[in-house]
């Protein structure tokens, strides 16, 4: 990891478009080449703008929390100051959005000017460079090519004086596939318009390594499609996101208690949903803008609280309590071995739609709602409980005798 590097985030000279303050998932283009550049090991951030704004300082407040230096500067020569020779820096023009995976890839390389094929460099909105090439919005570039600022014009655009320099002081052309472009991770962003229809295909990259196997994965990746833009401009974090799950929870506890089974079981369904959500949107944050903060509570112990709920409203759903005579823990004792049988079946059993089907909490809200509506709760529960063990040993297949079988050999 570099040293000491310098990343430059800005908007046009002169105050129009103020690409930097679009928003895409609630937060300003510029905030997210901040997360970018902070990745790339940046440790100081020279923002190149005319106006101390509100988002500046928040900018500003987001370096300093990353431990980087943050800088304001109003035209290209006052970077000379900043800049040594020994310094590399990182240019991200003005309005560009890109996947952070597809960057760094890339920029790690070594110093290099990014550049597209120059008709479609040229159709999305990029700058031409020379007849074969379109400047994709990103150099890295040694500071010593910095001095050269000094003999241009103050009234040049920071960004095309450092594009300059650096064709000039011979970094090489580092040619990026249309595909990058083709498929929404490499974008230039000049207008709202633009930004709106920026936003879905920003959020469905984000979120498509998150593997829908189940259907509460895929309700909450279709809400998160559908409601997480709105959530984000309202300024709704993921953890005002899962403390909505908190409080189903809760309410499901509190249902059970008051005789309501039935309800809390569809009530923990949807907390388990909710966390999912949020865990969606911690991971878009974290991964396009490494965001850092209150953490919510998505991880394996909300899932365990959720499954003692379960257990908990199966207590008090079975009819056995009632029965004169049962021993003490007949009636917990099948909605416990139930959902060990959800932990344990998955690791056995080969992975696929249903082993996964077994670890989605929506799928056993459901279920459990269902059978407590209309079917013998306790008889039920029995009988799948008994289903997944004979299940499990269909689908496991055999172990050889031999605890090494691919290690040993029969004469």
């Amino acid at each position: 990891m570099l040293s000491l590097t310098d990343a430059i985030a800005g908007e046009p000279s002169g105050g129009a478009g103020l690409r930097g303050y679009l928003t895409i998932g609630g937060r300003s283009l510029a905030r997210h080449q901040l997360g970018l550049a902070l990745a790339l090991g940046c440790t100081r951030i020279i923002v190149v703008t005319e106006a101390l704004t509100g988002e500046v300082i928040a900018l500003q407040h987001a370096t300093e929390a990353g431990g980087a230096r943050f800088h304001v500067i109003a035209q290209p020569h006052a970077l000379l100051p900043l800049i040594t020779a020994e310094d590399e820096l990182f240019v991200m023009a003005d309005g560009l959005l890109v996947l952070p995976e597809a960057a760094l890839a890339r920029l790690e390389e070594g110093p290099g000017v990014l550049a597209l094929p120059v008709e479609a460099g040229t159709a999305a909105g990029f700058e031409r460079i020379d007849i074969n090439h379109a400047f994709a919005g990103m150099i890295r570039m040694p500071g010593r090519l910095v001095a050269g600022l000094g003999e241009l014009p103050p009234e040049w655009n920071a960004h095309a004086a450092l594009l300059r320099l650096a064709v000039q002081g011979r970094v090489p052309l580092r040619l990026l596939p249309e595909a990058l472009l083709g498929d929404g991770r490499w974008v230039i962003v000049r207008n709202e318009d633009e930004a709106h229809a920026a936003e879905p295909v920003w959020l469905r990259l984000h979120t498509q390594s998150a593997h829908v196997r189940s259907p509460g994965e895929w309700i909450a990746g279709q809400l998160v499609h559908s409601a997480g833009p709105a959530l984000l401009h309202a300024g709704t974090r993921p953890w005002v996101v899962a403390m909505g799950g908190v409080v189903a929870l809760l309410l499901a506890v509190g249902s059970g208690w008051f005789g309501w089974p039935t309800a809390g079981f569809v009530l923990l369904a949807l907390a388990w949903v909710l966390v999912r959500v949020a865990a969606l949107m911690t991971r878009i944050e974290r991964q396009s803008l490494l965001e850092t903060g209150k953490t919510p509570p998505t991880g394996l112990i909300f899932e365990l609280a959720i499954d003692a709920a379960f257990v908990l409203l199966a207590i008090w759903r079975s009819d056995l309590a009632l029965v004169p005579g049962v021993p003490f823990g007949v009636s917990w004792f099948p909605p416990v071995i139930f959902i060990l049988l959800l932990h344990f079946t998955p690791r056995v059993m080969p992975q696929g739609r249903w082993a996964w089907w077994l670890r989605d909490r929506l799928v056993t809200g459901l279920g459990f709602a269902v059978v407590s509506a209309v079917l013998p709760f306790d008889y039920c529960l029995r009988a799948v409980i008994l289903a997944l063990v004979v299940w499990a040993m269909v689908v496991t297949p055999e172990h050889g005798g031999s605890a090494n079988p691919g290690l040993t050999t029969r004469e």
